[in-house]
């Protein structure tokens, strides 16, 4: 296949760049940057201005076989200020816009008829002990209604003729993930411990999975709607802490208080505090297995030295 990433020079579109110019698939990233070093040889990198849907990625659009949308500045990136905040919605607003109307403006029977674009897991907000499926209602958190906005944006390609397909991911378990690393920094300083009271369901997704279930969006034609990229062995915060303090040979005794993380973080204490017992339902269903869905080797994989 012929497939356009954007978005592709970060953590997630990195590795999923990699697995498919590994398969043989010819790859189009677009990226702020084009000079990127270390890129493998069937993978070219475009420059692209997310703003508009106009330069010469456009062209490249027909006769491709799929379009991946992972553009948008970075959630885990502190502070939360209310300028910040603005570019979190509008950077991923302005891209998936863009690449929607570059959509459009390709002619029908070049169409690519594929277009899966990245939402988060919080798009159902916090919600206690509630089961949450694809089929939930979402929440009413400030990320909440983020990703409830990037998915309307990315749902206008679906009058085109286009397949649409929603990620809602969860924290993501890898070596190089940055929200991962500052998780289980103060274990490797005997100071981890539960967040809050580590009552709250923690949603969490290893990199090789979350690679794989946007290899099925884009690859089996079934897939289509929301899918949630969670791992099936979800456990409460406090069980998390545990386990990376069993991994990593820490004690996790230490809690971090809600107020304290509230006081530090604002309105970004929610990635920490807000929990939601989603479930893989539909990544399931279209009979997609975890290579590393279970809590214990995900860490160990994760946390393991090189």
């Amino acid at each position: 296949m012929k497939v356009l990433i954007s978005g592709g020079s970060g953590l997630i579109g990195s590795h999923l760049v990699k697995s498919l110019a590994t398969d043989g698939h010819e790859v189009v990233v677009l990226s702020r940057r084009s000079d990127l070093k270390d890129a493998p040889k069937s993978v070219r990198y475009l420059s692209w201005d997310a703003r508009s849907a106009s330069g010469d990625w456009v062209e490249e659009l027909a006769g491709a076989q799929g379009v991946i949308n992972l553009a948008g500045a970075s959630i885990g990136r502190w502070p939360w200020t209310r300028q910040r905040m603005a570019e979190l919605l509008s950077s991923r607003l302005s891209a998936t816009a863009a690449l929607v109307q570059a959509l459009g403006r390709t002619p029908a029977d070049r169409r690519p008829p594929v277009f899966v674009s990245a939402s988060g897991i919080d798009f159902y907000g916090d919600r206690g002990e509630e089961v949450i499926t694809e089929e939930s209602h979402p929440g009413d958190s400030f990320l909440a209604r983020l990703s409830q906005q990037w998915e309307a944006e990315a749902q206008k390609a679906e009058p085109l003729g286009v397949r649409v397909a929603r990620i809602r991911t969860a924290m993501v378990f890898g070596r190089e993930a940055l929200a991962f690393r500052l998780l289980t920094l103060p274990f490797r300083f005997f100071l981890g411990g539960p967040l809050g009271n580590g009552r709250q369901w923690f949603t969490w997704i290893h990199i090789e999975d979350i690679v794989g279930l946007y290899r099925l969006a884009l690859e089996d034609a079934r897939v289509s709607g929301p899918v949630n990229a969670v791992a099936p062995d979800l456990r409460r915060e406090r069980d998390v802490a545990n386990e990376i303090g069993r991994v990593l040979h820490r004690p996790a005794v230490f809690p971090a208080p809600a107020f304290a993380l509230r006081l530090v973080l604002g309105k970004e204490a929610q990635l920490l505090l807000h929990g939601r017992r989603a479930q893989p339902v539909k990544a399931l269903a279209y009979g997609y297995r975890f290579r590393l869905g279970g809590l214990h080797e995900a860490l160990e994989e994760a946390l393991a030295r090189r």
